[in-house]
């Protein structure tokens, strides 16, 4: 078995400057560490307990099946950061039949973004004997 020590999702963005403009400000990602000079620097955002590097240019649009994930405490209140920032919400948060709540963004290539709040009271939260 392969023992992972860390992982991280690499984008590779049409227009780099444009897509840290959305990961920083927009959506207001952290910057874990930047790395190279120039519109071709990479930047790494935290993405809780994973990282999220925006680097390079692509020469071709992005996988349209890559939709990234992103655990977040209260659906509601990104919404309204979101709006606040200009942030384009393609679908506003709603409870699924899942339990989950889910709102549906995309960054500036196109790359959708589900951001999802797990209820108190929804099995992902569950913890047997706590």
């Amino acid at each position: 078995m392969v023992h992972v020590l860390s992982s991280r999702t690499l984008l590779r963005p049409a227009d780099p400057e444009r897509s840290r403009s959305f990961y920083g400000e927009t959506l207001g990602l952290a910057v874990h560490r930047e790395f190279g000079t120039g519109p071709e620097r990479g930047t790494v955002y935290f993405l809780g307990n994973g990282f999220l590097e925006v680097s390079g240019r692509a020469a071709e649009p992005v996988t349209p099946g890559l939709v990234l994930w992103l655990q977040v405490a209260d659906v509601a209140a990104a919404h309204r950061e979101l709006a606040e920032r200009g942030g384009e919400v393609l679908r506003e948060p709603r409870q699924e039949p899942w339990g989950l709540v889910e709102m549906w963004i995309a960054d500036p290539d196109g790359i959708r973004i589900v951001l999802v709040e797990i209820p108190a009271e929804h099995p992902l939260r569950y913890r047997p004997g706590i």
